[in-house]
């Protein structure tokens, strides 16, 4: 499996001022395998310490924080010599171990010769318990699941990857059955690496779904395993209120749906929580297409995706053959399925969380809204070839702006509107 996130590993480590690098994500997403896998390729040895299981470790760092002290013990621990030119150490789930990330500030100090790799899956969540963050003196990376493209290339579409970035419009036009038929694929199995390396290997559905439930289940575990005792119960009904959400034609995530009489002051702080982690993305509603967007946004006001659309599809128990095979899934879904994607891809592959538009009355909504360096971005997401964008229109007349859809439609330009088939759009708007 190839993941592309590699490629900022290698301009890291070739750095003559380096800082120790800190992967973060959601659990289960591949931030260990890319770290060891990196190793494997790039050095020589590598030194692995997860400090959720290795509490003789764990303790090392309370005795000094001083890098000569820490990679001395730790190479009598591991019964290895540590050179740091050819050797990769990795910090696993270090906010187990908050002396442990303090370290990092000290390697890029007193030590930057060291390839030091942290990683952490409550990254967020142990900040706000009063962990103590080694500000400017690491460089940060996310990790998010397989994107689209990283998916035709695990499945060894590499040529086929080659023709979409290099913007062959003639030719996967021309293969666009086969291309759409990979998309609905990707629907259901999503981008959590597990997954994907099972359906690549197995070809079968109901394993790949067995996974994701198990993934959902471990998700739910660590509530109770790191959120405080009186936010479990909460961040359990924010998390599965989550597809009924969606499921709305106006997805604007609403408090009352959790449960009767429900209020913001209740449940913000599950929701921050689960954002914290990584399991879900906030998608803010703006009220002027201004750049910058981020001036014009309600904090209040928002629709919530999680990290991944195949997740959504089994935490929504929808069966499967419904998105293999056919339009079915997005009439009963209200097209959930496919914003969660093209957000997905837009974070991804983009590094960006868009925001969306809609009039305080609804009468008008944008699925999307981003912003390049000139220009404010208007998306609208159609699950099928459905054309009709009756919104987009009134709103690019109404500012002055040219819009965007995506669709399952080949690409076509019209002098106020652009389409983007939902396959390739990522890598040509």
């Amino acid at each position: 499996m190839e993941r592309r996130i590699l490629s900022k590993l290698i301009k890291w480590k070739n750095q003559s001022k380096r800082k120790p690098l800190l992967l973060e994500g959601a659990r289960q997403v591949g931030k260990t395998w890319i770290a060891k896998e990196f190793g494997k390729r790039y050095l020589k040895n590598i030194i692995y310490i997860n400090f959720d299981q290795e509490k003789r470790l764990s303790e090392l760092f309370h005795s000094t924080l001083i890098p000569i002290d820490i990679i001395a013990a730790i190479g009598a621990l591991k019964g290895v010599k540590i050179n740091p030119q050819d050797t990769l150490i990795i910090f696993d789930e270090v906010q187990e171990e908050p002396r442990a990330l303090s370290s990092l500030k000290y390697f890029c100090e007193d030590a930057p010769e060291y390839n030091i790799i942290a990683t952490g899956s409550f990254m967020g969540i142990a900040l706000h318990k009063g962990t103590s963050f080694p500000v400017g003196k690491v460089y940060r990376e996310n990790i998010y699941p397989l994107s689209f493209v990283e998916y035709l290339e695990a499945k060894g579409l590499n040529e086929l990857v080659e023709r979409i970035e290099q913007r062959d419009i003639e030719f996967i036009t021309s293969v666009k059955t086969t291309i759409i038929k990979y998309l609905k694929e990707y629907y259901v199995i999503g981008g959590m690496p597990e997954v994907v390396e099972s359906f690549i290997q197995n070809n079968d559905f109901n394993e790949a779904r067995a996974i994701q439930t198990t993934i959902l289940d471990l998700y739910k575990q660590d509530f109770s395993k790191h959120a405080d005792r009186h936010l479990v119960t909460r961040l359990n009904q924010v998390w599965t209120s989550i597809p009924s959400q969606l499921s709305k034609e106006n997805r604007k995530f609403q408090y009352g749906n959790i449960q009767k009489g429900a209020r913001a002051k209740d449940f913000e702080l599950a929701i921050q929580w689960l954002n914290d982690c990584g399991l879900i993305h906030k998608c803010h509603r703006i009220t002027i297409p201004k750049i910058p967007l981020k001036a014009y946004y309600e904090m209040s006001t928002f629709k919530i995706f999680i990290n991944d659309v195949g997740l959504l599809g089994a935490m929504s128990d929808i069966p499967v053959h419904i998105i293999i095979s056919g339009n079915a899934i997005f009439s009963e879904f209200k097209g959930a399925l496919t914003e969660q994607y093209v957000l997905q891809q837009l974070i991804t592959e983009k590094g960006i969380c868009p925001f969306y538009y809609s009039t305080n009355d609804s009468r008008c909504e944008i699925d999307f809204v981003i912003q390049d360096d000139e220009s404010v971005i208007p998306i609208e997401v159609k699950a099928e070839e459905n054309l009709k964008a009756r919104s987009l229109k009134v709103f690019c007349e109404k500012f002055s702006l040219k819009g965007t859809r995506v669709s399952m439609s080949d690409y076509r330009q019209q002098e106020w509107m652009t389409n983007y088939p939902l396959y390739a759009f990522a890598q040509w708007i």
